[in-house]
């Protein structure tokens, strides 16, 4: 796969720095053309990653307050803007894809080494350690960025009558299992997720195990 605007193929006069950067920039305009599994609640049509990244910025903007503990903002913008970019490469891996899961962390691992590649070197090492930050969810914003990224699909699928929580093999126990690390964020959050659940369950649009 050729890069969508090599730095070899610019006007020859701009600074290699620049190249660089535009290179980068051009190259996530494919984020926008990884489809997820979870279906939008206004319109009939899937979300893409670009899509997600957005909502989980927005949710973050709107619901830090009852993040576990108290997180830099900025921070964990960065985190939830960064993580799904190397889905441009490697896919989306839907939460309940058991196989897919498999060797997730290898192919997105790649992914990142030759995406982050494009950046100039001081950069490329402050994205690839946000996304390592966000994948090892050890600090307050991670941690707090990864409930977004569990919390925004679920309410995309609550929304919509069950959506993804419909599909083959997926259960009550499976989805409070996957989902669980929204406590490690928020646990005022996860209780009203807990809540959520139960609803779904009720209306028949989770099936109980």
């Amino acid at each position: 796969m050729d890069y969508l605007l090599d730095p070899a193929e610019q006007p020859q006069d701009v600074p290699a720095r620049l190249a660089e950067q535009i290179a980068f920039i051009a190259e996530i305009d494919r984020l926008k053309t990884v489809l997820r599994l979870s279906p939008l609640l206004a319109a009939d049509r899937r979300e893409n990653d670009a899509e997600h990244s957005w909502h989980l910025a927005v949710m973050v903007l709107v619901l830090s307050e009852y993040s576990n503990d108290p997180v830099d903002i900025g921070k964990t913008l960065k985190l939830v803007l960064v993580h799904d970019l190397v889905e441009i490469y490697a896919g989306d891996t839907n939460l309940f894809d058991t196989e897919g899961r498999k060797n997730k962390a290898e192919r997105e691992q790649a992914a990142a080494m030759r995406l982050f590649a494009l950046l100039p070197g001081d950069q490329e090492k402050v994205f690839h350690d946000l996304w390592e930050e966000f994948e090892e969810a050890q600090t307050p914003e991670a941690r707090f960025a990864k409930a977004m990224d569990r919390l925004q699909p679920l309410l995309l699928n609550f929304g919509n009558e069950g959506g993804t929580w419909r599909g083959p093999g997926v259960t009550e126990s499976l989805i409070r299992t996957r989902t669980s690390g929204i406590a490690d964020g928020s646990r005022e959050l996860w209780d009203f997720t807990q809540k959520l659940f139960d609803l779904a369950v009720g209306r028949g649009w989770i099936i109980r195990d």
